[in-house]
């Protein structure tokens, strides 16, 4: 398998915009090897990377030989780079590596592009953040660890980003969970009986809908137009299903991108109250607008229903590998969402609160970098798609992490079977219907680099060519879609 590189204009760019200030101090070797592994520990620099050499980098920088040799051997001491005659200086990350999802036995390979998950990698400075939390851990020792809730302080937080958005709430609506999904589960086992109906958009996310399935509930549908969410069709689904609760993503939805605007938010809210069903909002998406700015955003869906459940993770917008997720609630409801809690688990890594803490207190320089990666590889997708399938239709939204494609055919589980063995996992229209069909689309995410993208892209057209024409497959089978 063929060596990743890296250009030296790409390590030198990154070395000045991501590494953290050098102690004035510390020799030039130590600190630009200090650089070089803060990237590395980032994932900006993948393992298994072909570092420039000695001399281009020198010459890039700007610095003496010397300093680069001695870097590089810093890094070859520490374990995060192997040299080898012939091969040059290639990046290992201690420990080994891991990939971003389930990949089953032998998934392993460089060459494998995963698109059945749209979750970017961790932004510059996460490793910066982990290291100034577990300098903070020492005054969390002294009790006992758990904190069913979440810490005063990142519920504080929170409830500021919700007050800025234009929904007031206090530390005490908050609840700290272990991703969205958990409190989602939280959700459900408080709201939710046997057989009840949860309207659901079609298409959504799947993991939320296998728990809701999960929870013993049963499923309506409901399909979303080329605008998003429609607030009669939503008013007609709640009265003919009687449903108690309806789970939705109005910014930037998963997997289609569209964001319901404000007017539209209001009908919504009237639909719900009129039909007394709750709304279980979730925000995932929301802090991920590449084309509208925080000022310009809707404000969210629970400013204009009071008895909104509201759920959001700093899994998309930070890190998957954060297991930290939130809900917000009403006040009339915190007790019994409460006391569902702690018949689920006791609380959230304390070490994995402060990371998340320090990261809030960082948002907008960590967000500004994200959407510039998002928008270079949202577009990089586009293009790609444009020329290489120009017939395939989509809209391009203006936030989240995927492209929502209609293909001219209803072939999307053969196309993702053949597409798996040219070395690209997607996930078929039909993983995000909740009754089924969505045959004629597919799910592409762009958190990824725009080059990988163009191949994946590549990949695919070729993949498209061989069952456009052929018969329809099953759905194709996967273990985690996000």
């Amino acid at each position: 398998m063929a060596t990743r590189t890296v250009s030296v204009s790409t390590v030198v760019s990154q070395l000045r915009s991501g590494a953290p200030q050098a102690h004035p101090a510390a020799p030039a070797y130590q600190a630009l090897a200090e650089g070089l592994r803060r990237l590395v520990a980032d994932g900006r620099i993948l393992d298994g990377t072909r570092l420039p050499s000695e001399r281009t980098l020198t010459a890039a920088l700007g610095t003496s030989r010397t300093t680069v040799a001695a870097a590089y051997a810093v890094l070859r001491d520490r374990g995060y780079l192997v040299s080898r005659q012939g091969s040059g200086s290639v990046v290992t990350v201690p420990g080994g590596r891991s990939g971003g999802g389930p990949l089953g036995p032998g998934d392993t390979s460089l060459d494998l592009i995963d698109l059945s998950i749209a979750a970017p990698s961790a932004p510059p400075g996460m490793a910066e953040a982990f290291e100034e939390a577990v300098s903070e851990l020492p005054r969390h020792l002294g009790g006992a660890g758990y904190s069913p809730f979440g810490l005063p302080e990142l519920r504080e937080l929170l409830a500021q980003r919700y007050a800025t958005r234009g929904l007031e709430t206090t530390p005490g609506q908050i609840m700290v969970t272990t991703g969205a999904l958990a409190a989602l589960s939280v959700v459900l086992r408080a709201m939710v009986g046997p057989g009840d109906r949860v309207l659901m958009e079609s298409p959504t996310y799947p993991n939320a809908l296998a728990s809701v399935r999960d929870s013993g509930a049963r499923t309506v549908g409901l399909p979303l137009d080329a605008a998003g969410l429609d607030p009669h069709a939503l008013d007609v689904a709640l009265r003919q299903s009687s449903a108690t609760l309806a789970y939705l993503i109005p910014d930037f939805q998963n997997p289609t991108g569209t964001l319901v605007d404000e007017s539209t938010r209001v009908q919504v809210a009237a639909s719900l109250r009129r039909q007394r069903a709750v709304a279980v909002i979730d925000e995932t998406p929301a802090e991920l607008g590449i084309d509208v700015a925080d000022h310009e955003m809707p404000r969210p869906l629970a400013a204009f229903d009071e008895r909104a459940v509201t759920l959001g993770s700093a899994s998309k917008t930070y890190w998957g590998g954060l297991r930290v997720g939130w809900l917000r609630a009403p006040e009339r409801d915190v007790a019994r969402l409460e006391q569902a809690r702690l018949s689920l688990d006791l609380g959230v890594p304390v070490l994995e609160q402060l990371v998340l803490k320090r990261l809030l207190v960082k948002r907008d320089s960590v967000l500004a970098h994200r959407r510039s990666e998002l928008r270079s590889s949202r577009d990089a997708l586009t293009a790609a798609l444009r020329r290489r399938l120009p017939d395939w239709r989509f809209t391009v939204p203006t936030g989240g992490l995927s492209l929502w494609c209609e293909l001219p055919q209803p072939r999307s589980s053969a196309l993702c079977d053949a597409v798996a063995p040219l070395g690209v996992r997607l996930a078929p229209g039909s993983s995000f219907g909740v009754e089924g069909g969505l045959e004629s689309f597919v799910r592409i995410p762009y958190a990824v680099h725009g080059d990988v993208l163009t191949d994946a892209v590549d990949r695919i057209a070729r993949a498209w060519g061989l069952v456009a024409e052929g018969p329809a497959a099953g759905t194709a089978r996967g273990t985690l879609i996000a």
